[in-house]
């Protein structure tokens, strides 16, 4: 192959034409005419008695290469001009010494080069594709009696590498064999028994060592049989369309994360109130005052008293008006848990409540009712936002529990309140009524009986602890607190839930919080830390 732009390359059968025209020696006069009509005849009668060129047909057992084509099957391009094609000007004057046709030797007499191989001697590339083989130009139209090129057979099939599957080998998906499908498992409930449930016998691990498996879910209830009520709810309480703004939702739920310390808190509707379509009398608020290190969070939760028509709004009023307070103090009780002063922190909590209580009996006079119908236990929990401040800060008047879950045990650490004491029998007289148990008449004589004392005055809680790592903390109302004194095996199952694990989500925290025990259907309201 020439480079591109050079001159092909001469062969020997085409060498005949420069030795026609360069050699001038072996020429003399001639008297044949040698006019252009006589050199054009004498060109054209040499170009037609010109011999075939060497046979170059492959040998007999020889191979010839698939889709390779000999010289036989190349078509002559009708764009260069040859021998045949040359055309003579007719102003071309006619040359005395031309030689005549006679005279001009043919390629027969040419002797072969012996250096230059010949056709037949070149042997065929096999990366070099035929002229069969390179596709016509749209625009070059070819002569038309250029026959079409031959269809490319198709390859033969190639055999796949030794230990690689081929096509035939694949079978198809409708006889690729499935996994069989394994039902699941689980263990069937027990049914309840008199004596003994699924978690009487269950104890929090020890001190040290490993954790307790998760449960897969929460249990409907514990202790000796299921409760009365349904376990979700029934009845919708009557409202009214003016005050629609008083209407309580049946479950509450929230949460924080901060620090150290998660937050998980949730108030829930009993399930006697959902029978009978009460509204919830607890109410619940989680409420953060300030940003950054020097954020306080506060979660109060107040129970409103029992059979009166007004309860939940006590309830609600009791939180609200405790939530503005610490709002516009949080600066000061910041900065006093975080020294541990703890002297400044009762005196203006106890304070704070004092005010908080006296705003009820105001709206209960308000209202028309009595100081003893409007009003509402609260128990509230300060935490600072500070990760390097680990001290935890209870306050709070009237019943309910503060437990601390450490090494797998529940401790009670609701702060003790004086206990009241039991009135003195009245004495015996001769008095008839005194017979058939009934109190008899004053006399003109006895003293004017005092005015009961305020138990929520009375009982102020405070308490403040130091957290450590893995603690959590319980704060609750007597809904969620008497069961856990008085149920062991509710005890042990919150125990197994929330001791030496991280703090539980919403949903898991809820489902736990919920599990009931027969005999206790009050409203429950919990508030859980657990320290990191």
């Amino acid at each position: 192959m020439s480079q591109q732009g050079g001159r092909p390359t001469a062969r020997p059968e085409d060498d005949w034409w420069g030795r026609l025209y360069d050699s001038t020696g072996d020429t003399g006069p001639t008297t044949a005419p040698d006019s252009l009509e006589d050199r054009f005849t004498s060109v054209r009668n040499t170009v037609r008695e010109r011999p075939a060129p060497p046979d170059t047909s492959v040998p007999a057992g020889a191979s010839v290469p698939a889709g390779a084509s000999g010289p036989a099957d190349v078509p002559a391009r009708a764009d260069v001009p040859g021998p045949a094609g040359a055309s003579v000007p007719a102003d071309v004057p006619a040359r005395a010494d031309a030689p005549g046709p006679a005279d001009v030797p043919g390629p027969a007499d040419v002797p072969a080069r012996a250096d230059v191989p010949g056709p037949a001697d070149v042997p065929a590339r096999a990366d070099v594709p035929g002229p069969a083989d390179v596709p016509a130009r749209a625009d070059a139209p070819g002569p038309a009696d250029v026959p079409a090129p031959p269809d490319v057979p198709a390859p033969p099939d190639v055999p796949a590498p030794p230990g690689v599957p081929g096509a035939a080998d694949v079978p198809p998906l409708s006889d690729v064999p499935t996994l069989p499908v394994l039902p699941v498992q689980r263990p069937a409930p027990e049914p309840p028994s008199p004596h003994r449930t699924a978690y009487d016998s269950a104890v929090g691990p020890a001190h040290g060592s490993a954790p307790a498996p998760a449960q897969d879910s929460a249990l409907d209830y514990v202790g000796s049989g299921p409760p009365t009520y349904d376990p979700e709810p029934t009845a919708l309480p009557v409202t009214d369309p003016e005050e629609l703004g008083e209407l309580v939702p049946d479950t509450v739920v929230d949460g924080a994360r901060y620090g150290s310390w998660t937050l998980r808190s949730v108030s829930v509707r009993g399930d006697s109130a959902r029978y009978r379509g009460e509204p919830r009398r607890d109410a619940l608020l989680t409420a953060r005052f300030g940003a950054g290190e020097h954020a306080l969070v506060l979660v109060a939760m107040a129970t409103g008293a029992r059979a009166t028509p007004q309860a939940h709004l006590a309830a609600a009023e009791a939180c609200r008006w405790i939530g503005r307070a610490v709002g516009r103090s949080h600066r000061r009780l910041a900065e006093d848990i975080r020294a541990t002063r703890r002297a400044d922190l009762k005196a203006g909590l106890h304070r704070l409540t004092d005010r908080g209580l006296g705003r009820l009996r105001e709206s209960a006079a308000a209202r028309g009712m009595e100081p003893h119908e409007y009003t509402a236990t609260l128990r509230c929990l300060l935490l600072p936002a500070d990760p390097r401040c680990r001290t935890r800060v209870f306050f709070g008047v009237g019943d309910g529990g503060l437990f601390l879950l450490r090494d797998g045990t529940w401790r009670d650490i609701e702060p003790g309140a004086a206990p009241h004491e039991e009135a003195p029998a009245p004495p015996d007289d001769d008095r008839l009524t005194l017979g058939l148990g009934l109190p008899g008449p004053p006399g003109p004589y006895d003293p004017v009986p005092e005015p009961p004392p305020e138990p929520v005055r009375d009982s102020f809680c405070f308490q403040v602890s130091l957290a450590r790592p893995g603690d959590a903390l319980l704060m609750c109302t007597p809904g969620l607190a008497e069961p856990l004194r008085g149920e062991p095996a509710l005890s042990a199952y919150l125990s197994r839930r929330w001791y030496g694990r991280r703090a539980p989500g919403l949903a898991a925290f809820l489902a736990d919080a919920r599990v009931r025990v027969k005999g206790y259907a009050d409203d429950r309201t919990a508030a859980a830390l657990w320290e990191a």
